[in-house]
């Protein structure tokens, strides 16, 4: 079994704040599968149950409830429900200030580079060896002003393109692996004209 972990803030407050760009990949992997509702919440996560045709078969969607800072408990409570090894079935979906609006990147593994829910998910699971997908928002002004935010009206049709190349890279993840997921996606830039 695969996980997908999305990261953001519970509420409708934070529904469309840079923090949330997990949040709105792992809804857009759920609408792209035609999964309805949003899931049942338990032991501090929504978690959504898929299983897709072919050789992926089940994947869990996650999104922790407990706020961006406590993510990891609910993400490991989610965890003990399958037999997923965190090092190669676990893939968390995060923002990223230091990444430009526009730019995705995939890793295997890494610390939190100053991440707050990434920081917990890696002291709740006592490991940074998890695959992580990074959505970039860019760096503007004070950081939690910034990432509370939402996007400004010029920027959302770029934010709204990240969000679905960072849900294709999930899906190619789940299909092929992290290598491929990383040589396909980790050089696009959507803020640039195509040549």
């Amino acid at each position: 079994m695969k996980v997908i972990c999305g990261l953001g803030n519970p509420g409708e407050r934070y529904r469309y704040s840079r923090h949330n760009v997990g949040f709105r990949v792992v809804d857009l992997l759920a609408d792209r599968w035609g999964l309805a509702g949003a899931g049942r919440v338990r032991e501090g996560a929504a978690v959504l149950d898929a299983t897709l045709p072919g050789p992926i078969g089940r994947v869990l969607l996650v999104k922790p409830m407990r706020y961006m800072n406590n993510s990891g408990s609910g993400l490991r409570a989610a965890m003990r429900q399958t037999d997923a090894d965190a090092a190669v079935d676990l893939l968390v979906v995060a923002d990223d200030i230091d990444l430009p609006l526009g730019r995705v990147r995939l890793r295997r593994s890494g610390s939190a580079g100053g991440h707050n829910g990434l920081r917990d998910i890696i002291a709740t699971l006592g490991s940074d060896e998890f695959n992580r997908l990074r959505v970039g928002i860019g760096r503007s002004g004070h950081a939690v002003e910034h990432v509370l935010a939402i996007f400004k009206p010029g920027e959302r049709e770029l934010a709204a393109e990240a969000v679905a190349t960072a849900t294709d890279a999930a899906e190619r993840w789940l299909r092929d692996g992290i290598e491929e997921a990383m040589n396909e996606f980790n050089g696009i830039d959507l803020a640039e004209p195509p040549e």
